[in-house]
């Protein structure tokens, strides 16, 4: 499990150094093969995900019915746009300029962990994340009783 925040910065090359913290979690819960994919569900940031967890989501997302455009928005999004990285001898993974251009990510970025993937964010998109209040309503009942 992938959890936390982490302020990075991305090299001139678009690499990143994969925090020491999470570096013999990532070895043991992949080997070291990663997968970087847009985020579907927001403008920004990306997914890291490790390649087991990925190909479950790669399945799944290729399992919706081409016919329904939210569904090949969705398969366009994640599948077409993945590329597969391994961390270098320094730890580090390249960030395709593709996808560092599409998510808004420069120099400055906050690698997440979300549980079974990392989120990347670029500094200033992950912080206005944070700042936006959740509403009432925008968690059924049980979260909000939980969170209480």
């Amino acid at each position: 499990m992938f959890q936390g925040e982490t302020a990075i910065t991305i090299d001139d090359k678009g690499r990143l150094a994969i925090p020491t913290a999470y570096r013999e979690l990532v070895a043991r819960a992949c080997g070291n093969r990663l997968v970087i994919t847009y985020n579907a569900f927001e403008t920004t940031g990306l997914y890291i995900y490790p390649h087991a967890v990925w190909e479950k989501v790669r399945d799944q997302v290729n399992a919706l019915p081409r016919v329904k455009k939210p569904s090949r928005i969705l398969q366009l999004k994640l599948v077409g746009a993945a590329e597969f990285v391994e961390p270098d001898g320094n730890a580090r993974i390249s960030i395709p300029a593709s996808h560092r251009n599409a998510a808004g990510i420069e120099r400055k970025a906050v690698l997440v962990g979300m549980g079974d993937k990392f989120e990347l964010w670029s500094e200033a998109d992950h912080l206005a994340q944070i700042r936006q209040p959740l509403g009432d309503g925008d968690l059924g009942d049980e979260f909000q009783e939980l969170m209480l």
